[in-house]
């Protein structure tokens, strides 16, 4: 298996190292999009509970 990698011209370690750079950025792009997105609607959802009187929120089955 080290064979494999150091017989291997080193540009294309670079570049292999470079694709994977560019897929973990555009996965944690993707990942912090997700996070914020689903945050605003959950906060919207709160809100809307809260002005309709709803703050007991024992009907959920993690509260």
């Amino acid at each position: 298996m080290l064979d494999a990698l150091t017989s291997v011209p080193p540009i294309l370690l670079v570049l292999t190292a470079l694709a994977a750079f560019a897929v973990i950025v555009v996965a944690v792009k993707i990942a912090i999009k997700l996070a914020v997105r689903i945050g605003i609607v959950a906060a919207v959802v709160l809100a809307g509970l809260y002005a309709a009187g709803i703050t007991d929120l024992s009907f959920l089955p993690f509260f």
